[in-house]
């Protein structure tokens, strides 16, 4: 299954996200269930939250992966949503 994790950053905190962008890439890179992630950016062009799109066999798959990602484990997120999600084009 298809689930987009939708993560949204807390305010003031593109320090955070930046100092730990490596490790997050990195695991972007390495994973074998990442099919899409990008960030979302706001109108100064900084960027302020992601998307990722996970294909996995389970939501619990999903939370364990958003879980482990370096950006949660160093307390970016002021809110993350896990939603099972249907493709229709691409």
């Amino acid at each position: 299954m298809l689930v987009a994790l939708i993560c949204k950053d807390k305010p003031g905190a593109l320090q955070t996200r930046l100092n730990n962008r490596p490790a997050h890439v990195d695991m972007l890179k390495s994973s074998d269930i990442v099919r899409q992630a990008g960030a979302f950016v706001n109108d100064a062009g900084e960027m302020c939250g992601s998307l990722i799109i996970l294909e996995v066999e389970t939501m619990d798959a999903a939370r364990a992966w958003a879980a482990n990602d370096p950006y949660a484990k160093a307390g970016l997120f002021e809110s993350v949503e896990l939603q099972h999600w249907n493709r229709v084009i691409g």
